[in-house]
């Protein structure tokens, strides 16, 4: 077995041997700017009647107070893309949907049926109003809750009428805040590579598939392509602002990170070769990129300034030392390395000192460093013919295993609250994106079309 074929991250880099020319990618959809926000009325949190049971939500289709098809359409949309943010993280017991036929409909916030509510179990609703002005939506919404038939939480937004999915997402991450204390991920989205377009790159190899950088909502909806290379373009890393995205390229003949700036729609090359530059991997602060290259003759995890200044090797040796992730901390890497035979999870400080080995199985790669206040790395294990999820807490050392052989689980990405994870399976038949809480559970496919690959979810 060659080098380059020796860890699975880079296995669809070196199936082809690429060109192609380089294009710039197109601007990706403006998303509405975040919204007014007014202060809630009584600041409280909803519990459950039952001691240590989650409150039980309601949330019906919010209220067109402008009686055209887009509006109706859209009041439809918020809830019910609102009651699957709310349901994603679990905190809230989410009362179906298909049981509200027995509440009467409200026509705003004057008139809730706060008894019919109370009768199906419910501790809190969300009661929401649409208007349409022009290109803009104005959105009201109120969480009531069910026993004082007060409002613990009131907002109001304006935007524009073409994504009214955004204003879910933000009522969400909102409710979040402000009764859990919990940073919502409605509003994050997930990059990944993806081959769907069916294109093929010109040589003499018979299947050279197009690989292009897509991004979509943490749910899998809006999906909607970045790179348009025609080459293979792969490993995509959110830059912390969320505003960039850097990845592997093939559209020079050897592969180089890449920066693209998705919503200006330009494009900056961080690496030059003739070496090979892989895997690009962003500081917690946006500042620096740890990648892989062989520019020493093997492969090494460098370290360089986000402008492509300032390049220096932090692992040296002759054994291959791929896919870098930071800590929180910014002050230390984990990567995988086949220095101890096989590949195996290593941490390292970003000042090149304190290497300590963390994992010992039959093969580890593709590590990802969860953020605060979680302290885990999760990787994917060889478990037999293919590859799973395991997570290590390095505080105590102990691993638990999430997926369990349903096809081959690879290239794990945290959510960037910590609790949740997104994955590439085979579990389908084919390379798909799923996302899955940290426990194991939640499980979700979030693409269905061509062969996905290297999620990475925004900060």
């Amino acid at each position: 077995m060659t080098k380059k074929a020796l860890f699975l991250t880079l296995a669809p880099l070196l199936a082809f041997a690429l060109s192609g020319g380089a294009q710039p990618p197109p601007a990706a959809p403006a998303q509405p700017a975040a919204p007014p926000q007014q202060p809630s009325e009584i600041g409280a949190t909803i519990t459950s009647g039952a001691i240590g049971a989650p409150p039980k939500y309601a949330v019906p289709d919010f209220i067109p107070l402008t009686t055209d098809p887009e509006t109706e359409a859209a009041a439809r949309t918020i809830g019910h893309v609102l009651w699957d943010d709310l349901n994603f993280e679990e905190e809230f017991y989410m009362i179906p949907r298909d049981t509200y036929q027995t509440v009467p409909a409200a026509h705003g916030f004057t008139d809730v049926p706060f008894a019919d509510w109370a009768q199906l179990g419910a501790d809190a609703v969300v009661v929401g109003t649409i208007a349409r002005d022009g290109t803009n939506f104005h959105v009201q919404v109120r969480l009531f809750n069910i026993r004082t038939q007060q409002s613990v939480f009131g907002r109001e937004y304006t935007g524009p009428t073409t994504n009214p999915r955004f204003f879910a997402h933000t009522i969400s991450d909102e409710i979040f805040k402000q009764q859990r204390g919990l940073r919502g991920v409605a509003r994050t989205k997930i990059a990944f590579a993806s081959d769907r377009d069916a294109e093929r790159m010109p040589g003499f190899v018979p299947d050279r598939r197009v690989k292009e950088i897509y991004i979509s909502d943490y749910d899998g909806a809006n999906q909607r392509r970045v790179t348009v290379g025609r080459t293979l373009n792969i490993t995509p890393a959110w830059a912390p602002d969320d505003q960039s995205i850097a990845y592997t390229s093939y559209r020079l003949g050897v592969p180089e990170i890449f920066r693209s700036f998705i919503y200006r729609g330009t494009i900056a090359q961080m690496t030059h070769g003739p070496s090979q530059s892989f895997l690009p991997a962003w500081s917690p602060d946006g500042k620096q990129i740890a990648f892989m290259s062989d520019r020493d003759g093997h492969d090494n995890i460098y370290i360089m300034n986000a402008d492509g200044t300032g390049l220096r090797e932090l692992t040296h040796g002759s054994s291959i030392n791929a896919t870098p992730t930071w800590s929180p901390s910014g002050t230390e890497i984990a990567f995988t390395s086949d220095r101890s035979g096989s590949p195996q999870i290593y941490v390292i400080g970003v000042d090149g000192l304190g290497l300590r080995r963390l994992t010992s199985e039959s093969y580890c790669d593709r590590p990802t460093w969860s953020p605060a206040p979680y302290n885990e790395i999760a990787y994917a294990s060889r478990t037999g013919p293919g590859f799973d999820i395991k997570i290590l807490d390095l505080e105590t050392g102990k691993i638990r295993q999430i997926t369990f052989g349903q096809g081959s689980n690879e290239s794990p990405s945290f959510a960037p609250n910590g609790r949740h994870l997104a994955f590439v399976s085979t579990r389908t038949g084919h390379s798909e994106i799923f996302t899955i809480g940290r426990d194991g559970k939640g499980l979700r496919q979030i693409t269905t079309k061509g062969s996905n690959y290297f999620p990475n979810w925004s900060n």
